[in-house]
């Protein structure tokens, strides 16, 4: 397994962690000294220094999935909005955000309060770590650029979480001031804003595509090229689709990334940072900090295992260990696969014929691609649930194919070409290429291949503003023959509400209509 950065250290500049609740905090997290008394200006000069700040920024990565106040990953929380997924836990209302999300039934008291606080503190990290990189100092120019843009495209990317989820969100660069409130603005003007920005880190080009295996975790021109085909693909902007498209054939043509020919492989340990991996956050094991009471400021590994795991289970790769039963999956999810898919068995651990505690919705069904394994969490001490050290993985060479597929198509190209990328997913996974694909049949691709990496809800809801696709989330997202989901998605669920906690500390808030 490669070297992965910022994997031990611990979060430097800690703040309150809230953007528009800061007045609920002390005015002390803003002077920030060393305990010598040594200015910032004069601290933040040498590149050993900058990569601290700059390891900051990247810390709220791994916060979502346990902050020390909810569980919110990112792949659960999309997930159970989607049509692959059953919510779990013990009954209903363990986790109960997470359920009424699920039923589109949330409010300012049910919903993903904690994501708003995890990533405007990455937000004022970058917004640091930018001004830093700006000091003249000890360090290179190059260092201080690459910095620079690292700190930026992070920016950008923690806003694009926030404005997938939220929609209406207080937008600023530079960081507050008193009373440490900014102005919120519509998820269409968030938009506006980020595009322009992201497209500058690009054609900076100071990035490089693809860092050397020992800086893997790092943002590359990759991810930021990636995001912004993320982006663009989700607010429909077709005005944008020819330099989506642009970005991802570059991609393409960089030689940088390519498929792993074994599917199964991308999940496990060795296959990280493996040739099709574009961006994992990185997750360690090896003398993890991540304990009860203290998880988020620690670094260490991911508690997603343990979430999404069967209660009691036990096998020859994972026992002695416990599983909190979220995330079973659906057996449609399991019978959309043909026979012969290789995705199937990678994506599915299933379980049926073994014995052990079900719990809410258990299906025997469970998502194999972050199943736990001893293995991943020897060496984390006496924390083993909260410490595996599976990466998450972000972006795949897989999605940059059927990105590009779907651009084509959406800017009338060759038809042949889009079938050809298609296809080169379609052969890794064993199945029979296709004759001139449909929009509709990358949707079904991006199922199949993306399932249970947080990807399907937002596809479903972006194809409302697609023509002609029938896989839409007011045609998918509807009451279930068992019973558990008893409303449909409306256009007005788009964004989820904001936490009443946020609208109380700023009055200036407005909640979205839900």
């Amino acid at each position: 397994m490669n070297t992965k950065i910022y994997k031990i250290f611990s979060a430097v500049m800690v703040c309150c962690g809230m953007a528009t609740s800061f007045t609920a905090c002390s005015d002390d997290f803003l002077e920030v000294v060393k305990p010598n008394g040594e200015p910032l200006e004069e601290y933040y000069t040498t590149e050993k220094a900058l990569n601290e700040a700059l390891t900051s920024a990247y810390a709220p990565l791994h916060w979502p999935d346990w902050d020390n106040k909810a569980y919110n990953d990112l792949t659960v929380d999309a997930e159970i909005m989607g049509d692959d997924f059953w919510v779990g836990g013990s009954d209903n209302t363990d986790n109960q955000h997470w359920h009424r999300l699920f039923n589109f039934e949330a409010d300012g008291n049910n919903t993903l309060a904690t994501l708003w606080g995890d990533f405007y503190s990455g937000i004022k990290r970058c917004n640091d770590a930018i001004k830093y990189a700006g000091w003249e100092g000890k360090a290179s120019t190059q260092f201080r650029k690459s910095m620079e843009m690292q700190a930026r495209l992070l920016r950008v990317y923690y806003y694009n979480i926030l404005w997938h989820y939220y929609g209406n969100v207080p937008f600023y660069l530079e960081n507050l001031s008193l009373p440490y409130t900014a102005p919120q603005i519509s998820a269409d003007e968030i938009y506006n804003r980020l595009m322009p920005e992201l497209e500058a880190i690009i054609a900076s080009e100071v990035l490089p595509m693809r860092w050397e295996a020992g800086e893997s975790g790092r943002v590359s021109q990759a991810f930021a090229m990636m995001l912004y085909a993320e982006m663009v693909m989700y607010q429909n902007d077709s005005a944008r689709y020819p330099k989506a498209l642009e970005f991802m054939e570059k991609i393409i043509d960089s030689s940088e990334y390519s498929l792993n020919p074994n599917f199964a492989n991308i999940w496990e340990e060795d296959g990280e940072w493996c040739e099709e991996s574009i961006f994992e956050i990185n997750y360690n094991d090896d003398q993890a900090q991540r304990d009860w009471g203290d998880a988020a400021l620690n670094a260490g590994g991911s508690i997603l295992p343990t979430l999404i795991s069967p209660n009691g289970f036990s096998d020859d790769i994972w026992s002695g260990m416990d599983g909190w039963g979220f995330l079973p999956m659906r057996m449609e999810t399991y019978n959309m696969y043909d026979e012969g898919d290789l995705r199937r068995d990678a994506t599915c651990w299933d379980v049926r014929g073994y014995t052990y505690t079900e719990r809410y919705q258990d299906t025997h069904m469970w998502l194999k691609k972050y199943r736990p394994r001893l293995d991943n969490c020897v060496d984390a001490g006496p924390s083993h649930n909260l410490n595996y050290n599976n990466n998450k993985r972000i972006y795949r060479y897989a999605e940059t194919l059927l990105n590009a597929a779907e651009l084509i198509l959406q800017t009338g190209g060759n038809v042949a070409k889009a079938t050809g990328y298609v296809n080169q997913v379609r052969i890794r996974a064993g199945v029979e290429t296709l004759k001139d694909v449909s929009i509709d049949d990358i949707l079904t691709e991006r199922h199949l291949e993306f399932c249970g990496e947080g990807k399907r809800y937002f596809d479903l809801v972006r194809a409302e503003g697609i023509p002609g696709v029938t896989q839409k989330a007011t045609t998918v997202l509807v009451p279930d023959t068992y019973g558990y989901r008893t409303n449909s998605w409306t256009a007005s669920k788009k964004h989820i509400p904001l936490s009443q906690t946020e609208l109380d500390a700023d009055p200036t808030l407005v909640q979205n209509k839900y």
